[in-house]
């Protein structure tokens, strides 16, 4: 099919801003770039790829946040990244609480990577999936995405990986030998 595009695929919390643990950013200013990920965001958009985030954020389904506190936060991460010519093209978020037996978006379903497919026209034969979890990872590989990196940051992984690092900042160096 011609006119498709390769993506990158990146995981929120611990990929593209620091960990907030075990809990949640909850405002804008509680967000905080990863350092370098700027850098490599900006690079990835260089090399013609499309750039999708895929998270999970179930603390607006616990009540913690509400979705325009959200919404403002990928505002202000978007604004930023704008002014570096890396701004996501999409954002998918799943909000749904872990144990929602009807909820179908929660990782590692393959969901919002297969809506992102449909919305971007995204060749996922082409594409990466950027996570720091084996959820995102698996994610990955449930919806058809072949090369993956996993930021480990010391967690053991399980699910496997075309490539793992130990911090983000090693991204960058490796994307400028692969693409």
């Amino acid at each position: 099919m011609t006119g498709m595009h390769p993506a990158f695929f990146f995981d929120r919390d611990g990929v593209v801003n620091r960990s907030p643990g075990d809990g949640y950013v909850l405002r804008p200013e509680d967000f905080h770039f990863n350092e370098g990920i700027i850098e490599a965001l900006s690079f990835i958009k260089s090399r013609g790829f499309k750039l999708i985030l895929v998270t999970s954020q179930q603390g607006v389904g616990k009540g913690l946040m509400s979705q325009a506190v959200l919404d403002d936060i990928h505002n202000t991460m978007q604004t930023e990244l704008g002014r570096h010519r890396a701004a996501f093209d999409g954002i998918y978020a799943c909000t749904c609480l872990a144990n929602m037996p009807d909820c179908t978006c929660r990782k590692p379903s393959a969901e919002m990577v297969l809506k992102a497919e449909h919305d971007f026209n995204v060749d996922l034969a082409q594409s990466w999936l950027v996570g720091d979890h084996d959820r995102d990872i698996q994610m990955g590989h449930n919806a058809g995405i072949k090369k993956t990196i996993r930021i480990t940051d010391g967690a053991p992984a399980i699910t496997s990986s075309t490539y793992v690092l130990s911090n983000i900042g090693e991204l960058l160096p490796l994307l400028k030998k692969l693409i």
